[in-house]
């Protein structure tokens, strides 16, 4: 196995904004309060945990599908990561994550069993799981 870094750096205060960058370079992309909570141009945390989770969950998911003898062509996942006020503080509240899969070679209820046991032991689904909710909509296309 290996170590995986993300970096961030911030420059100057809450109206500040910074780089989040990640060890291969793929990443290199600013984020501010502005994009967090208003919507503005750049990233956020919780922007890149949603792809992080959809991205595991995905792997995850195509790795089981083979190992069951299907046959996968597509998985299209989104991982979509709330966060609210919870006691005059921000905090991720709920995590829903939507995958379809163009895949053969397994009934819909089979591959629905695969996307739930995904979202329980995923490496991220693991790592989120002090998220007071997790939930999943599954379907084959």
């Amino acid at each position: 196995m290996a170590d995986h870094a993300g970096k961030a750096v911030w420059n100057g205060d809450q109206k500040g904004s910074g780089t989040l960058t990640t060890q291969s370079g793929a990443l290199n992309a600013p984020y501010s309060v502005g994009s967090r909570f208003e919507g503005k141009q750049g990233t956020n945390p919780e922007e890149l945990v949603g792809a992080a989770h959809a991205g595991c969950y995905t792997m995850f998911l195509a790795i089981q599908l083979s190992k069951a003898g299907a046959q996968v062509q597509q998985l299209n996942t989104e991982s979509k990561v709330t966060m609210d006020t919870v006691d005059g503080k921000p905090k991720v509240t709920k995590i829903h994550v939507t995958t379809e899969g163009q895949v053969t070679g397994i009934s819909a209820e089979d591959f629905q069993k695969h996307a739930e046991d995904a979202k329980l032991n995923c490496p991220i689904s693991q790592l989120l799981q002090a998220v007071p909710e997790m939930t999943l909509s599954a379907s084959l296309k």
